[in-house]
This record gives structure tokens, sequence and C-alpha cells, in this order.
């Protein structure tokens, strides 16, 4: 039993589609590592990055959450969010401890892993870079968008992102992360800022096109406004291959459930849709498709069911996966 070892699981993105798929991960017997957008300039996140000239916490902090085993008035504390007082107001509790113990340490990912101790993590938590970036979108038009949060408020066609700069390095460790995986996981999570913005690293983008493990995609339910409007299952792979050296995906999870009609209704206002599911066209890519009903409601917000796509995942990985020497 000792020389058991867990499939290696590499998940990246950010914002809220990544929690709720690591929500569902940590309870199957796999060794995760979380690879997490640091481009957010919005709220709380965007002004302690401009203040202390941090990486962005915010997302970090969901994915610390969601990978927590602690009790939950804890965890409501990690995410609590400050309505009053001048200086306070719009904080998360969890954010400014971030910031904190990167001033106490000197460095974001020694703060991440002191923070991973107190929660209790299972897996580990690793920025896409460690130091601040800001993301910058070319619209179809020529326009440039500077700015994650502004992006999808210009409501424009995405033709591609980037960052500045341009080189900023990874981690050793997420480079070791990514040599060693049996599965890469991208999504689900707004495509152009929460995902693409891990990519643009270059050594990441490289080191995922040559990695042996395989590489799966994990679709949207729903097109984002500013984003991905009018975008179908496919559109969203190639969006992913335009900004990396070559096709790397190996499979996508997509949503063949219907969902309902008042729900469609809401979302329109939002200028939002159900994602197309055009088979065809992902087999022509060479894909696997996996498709099942995965969506669940949070009230009026339709969610991925994180146990059904985690099951999805850790069956995936089984007659496949075979121990790697270390």
């Amino acid at each position: 039993m000792k020389n058991e070892r867990h499939p290696k699981v590499v998940v990246i993105g950010g914002g809220t589609g990544l929690s709720v798929l690591l929500r569902g991960l940590k309870n199957y017997p796999l060794d995760i590592t979380a690879i997490v957008t640091v481009a957010d300039d919005g709220g709380s996140s965007g002004r302690l990055r401009d203040e202390l000239e941090i990486p962005a916490p915010g997302d970090i902090r969901n994915v610390l959450v969601a990978l927590s085993d602690v009790e939950p008035l804890v965890e409501e504390l990690f995410q609590h969010r400050f309505g009053a007082g001048n200086e306070l107001t719009g904080h998360s509790l969890g954010n400014l401890l971030l910031a904190a113990m990167t001033s106490i340490t000197g460095d974001f990912v020694h703060a991440i892993r002191e923070m991973s101790k107190v929660l209790n993590v299972r897996g580990k938590v690793l920025p896409a870079a460690n130091r601040s970036v800001v993301l910058h979108a070319e619209m179809m038009d020529g326009s440039i968008v500077e700015g994650e949060s502004k992006i999808p408020k210009a409501g424009k066609q995405i033709k591609r992102v980037f960052l500045s700069p341009p080189d900023v390095k990874p981690l050793v460790e997420t480079i070791k992360a990514i040599r060693r995986a049996d599965l890469i996981i991208l999504g689900p999570g707004s495509l152009y800022t929460s995902i693409i913005p891990n990519l643009l690293v270059p050594e990441i983008a490289e080191e995922i096109c040559k990695a042996t493990a395989k590489k799966l995609y994990v679709c949207n339910v729903m097109t984002q406004f500013g984003e991905t409007m009018g975008y179908t299952a496919s559109d969203h792979v190639k969006a992913l291959y335009s900004h990396m050296p070559v096709p790397f995906l190996d499979s996508i999870i997509v949503n063949n459930g219907p969902i309902p009609l008042k729900l469609k209704q809401r979302y329109e206002i939002e200028q939002a849709q159900p994602v197309e599911y055009d088979q065809n066209q992902l087999l022509k890519l060479g894909l696997h498709v996996m498709e099942d009903h995965i969506i669940q409601y949070d009230g009026n917000v339709i969610r991925h069911n994180t146990k059904k796509v985690a099951e999805l995942i850790f069956h995936s990985l089984q007659p496949s996966y075979t121990n790697k020497k270390e």
C-alpha cells in the first residue's frame, strides 16, 4: 500500500468554474495541483494588486477554499467580504490575509503555502505567475482593451488576448507538475479571462503541448457576453488552439441535457445562451467526447454539477492510468 500512487491531476483555470470543479475532485483519491490565473484586476483583488504590487489574490483565495478541509465557519470567515468601513469596503478577508502573509514572508507563493496549511488544503495551489500581470485583448475591429475586468464590458468580439509583461516566467513547481501529470484539465470558466491567461505564460503553453498526460477541456455550459457570444463547443476549442503552439487536447466534456426555458430567458437578458454541442465538429477536431447532463442550479444561476463532472473525470482515468516512475 505504501507504493500506491494516486493519479496526478493538474487543473488549470480561475474564477468560479475552477472552484466548482475542484470541490468535486478533492473527494477522490487524486494528487491535485491547481494552476490559477493572477490576471484579475477588479474589486478587492485589483485594489490589492495595484496598492501592494502583488499578484491578484482573488482566484487563488477561491481555489484554496474549494480545496480546503475546515469547518464551514472558517471557510465563511475566509470568504467574508466587508460591507462597511471606508478602506475595508469590498475587501475579502481571505484576500487581506494572503496580502498580509505575502508581506510577512516576502513572497506570494510562500504565502499561498502557509495559507494552505491553515486551511488544510487537499492538494497544491500555484499561481500561473509569481508577479503581477496585466491581461489585454485585441478585438476583431483592431482595438485594444487593457484589464481583465474591462475586456467583457467592451462588448466586442475578441480576436486574441495577451499578457504584459509578455515574458513572464512560471514557477519551477508548475513545470514539474505538468511534466509529471497523468491528466491535465482546463476549465470550466471564462474562456478568455480565466483559462487562456494561464496559457499565455510561454513555458506553460510549451510544457502542456509536450506533456505525456492526457489533456481534457471541460466546456462551459453557457456563452458569456463580451467573451464567447454565439460560440459553439468547437469554437471554444478553436479559441484555445489559437493561443497555443499546436492543437493539444485529447478529450472534452460537454453538457447534453436541456436547460429550463425560464433560465434560458433569464440568461437572454445577459445576452447569454446555451453552448451548442456541435458533436460532428468536435469529432472532426479529433476529440474524444464525454457527454452527459452535467448542470445543476444554484438559484437562478446554472453551474456545472461538480459531483457528476468529477465522477466522469475520475472514471476516465481508470482505463489508461498506470503508475509512472518518479
